[in-house]
């Protein structure tokens, strides 16, 4: 087996990665198989169906390719998802694929990973502040924003000067260098219509630092949704709310549904969302959550399982975005691919594949 610094060392050419879909297998500790070596896979949490998600991708893709796999969840204990990272070198991988909790965190880890020769692909959150994170694979994250953004722009006919209309802004988590992206994105497109006052923030909360949810999570979403409601809603109805997550966005619609919102009372807001999880799916085709953004995650895990197969055999992996990821002391080279916009109107075909239709009863 090439080690991290013979591989990045010999690398004398580009070569295709082949996006072909893989099926999702059973998650373990430890894969069958294999004389090709050993990948540790961390993944942050399995309290959202997405990392689970993730976490089987991956291992499937590996160990059709002949490797062992090693698993863990670091579930959203940034301290633990060290230890875990810290415990898979001692033992030995050959290369490590890390969705980080805490973008900061892996620091100090990933330099004993360098120092034992382990190459890092930081899998969909930028890992930030470390020069040992040899590459990135995610979506365009600044698309998922702008797709976000266009869903209630184009709902609200905010384009044909309708108007004004209430909005509140969420964020993901403070400590996942996505959120950034995913609110830039978001904002490129409906900040002029905040400037115009078609789009009103009543709660006045609108920069980044007051609108992230820790960890992403749907009860601390749903909690200050019902803030904002008592605080600033009182005669006053919410149109649109931006949310960057699935599970935000099943908080927010359990806040507004306690405030009379729904069949029976003012008609629910526009509600966004990202990963197309199956309770949101769901949502959207009962007509609660209005719209999501699709990432097939086993296209993310094949890139990410055919960039540690050509690392480790000494090719270069490819990549689609050189510059455009900085994470404080390199440009990590990358490769994205593109989210798709889902609603109720084109789910059954862009989630063809991906849900049976017995799933989405």
């Amino acid at each position: 087996m090439r080690t991290r610094r013979a591989a990045l060392g010999t690398i004398a050419g580009a070569v295709s990665l082949a996006l072909t879909l893989s099926a999702c297998g059973e998650t373990s500790e430890s894969g069958s198989g294999s004389t090709d070596g050993t990948i540790g896979i961390a993944m942050p949490t399995r309290a959202s169906e997405r990392w689970l998600t993730d976490g089987k991708s991956v291992v499937k893709d590996l160990e059709t390719k002949g490797y062992k796999t090693k698993l863990v969840y670091g579930d959203d204990d940034p301290k633990a998802q060290v230890a875990q990272v810290g415990d898979l070198i001692e033992q030995g991988v050959d290369a490590l694929i890390i969705a980080a909790i805490d973008n900061k965190s892996l620091n100090g880890v990933l330099q004993k990973a360098a120092d034992a020769d382990i190459p890092v692909i930081s899998y969909d959150r930028l890992i930030l502040g470390s020069a040992n994170v040899d590459y990135y694979v995610s979506f365009d994250n600044e698309q998922v924003g702008r797709q976000q953004a266009r869903f209630i722009i184009e709902k609200l006919g905010l384009e044909d000067g309708k108007g004004p209309f209430n909005i509140e802004l969420f964020a993901g988590s403070p400590d996942d260098n996505n959120t950034r992206y995913f609110y830039d994105g978001s904002m490129h497109l409906l900040q002029p219509y905040l400037d115009s006052k078609q789009l009103v923030v009543r709660s006045g909360e609108t920069s980044l630092d007051k609108v992230t949810t820790l960890r992403w999570d749907g009860a601390a979403a749903q909690k200050r949704m019902s803030r904002i409601l008592s605080k600033s809603y009182n005669g006053k109805t919410v149109d649109a709310i931006l949310s960057p997550y699935d599970g935000i966005s099943l908080g927010v619609l359990a806040a507004v549904k306690e405030y009379g919102y729904g069949p029976d009372g003012k008609d629910l807001p526009i509600v966004t969302g990202q990963d197309a999880e199956l309770a949101s799916v769901k949502s959207i085709i009962a007509g609660e959550q209005s719209q999501t953004v699709y990432k097939d995650l086993r296209e993310l895990a094949t890139v990410a399982a055919n960039m540690a197969d050509d690392l480790l055999k000494g090719r270069t992996p490819r990549i689609n975005n050189r510059r455009g990821y900085k994470n404080g002391v390199k440009d990590v080279p990358a490769y994205l691919l593109q989210p798709a916009s889902v609603d109720k109107s084109n789910y059954s075909y862009v989630l063809a594949g991906y849900y049976t239709p017995e799933q989405l009863k």
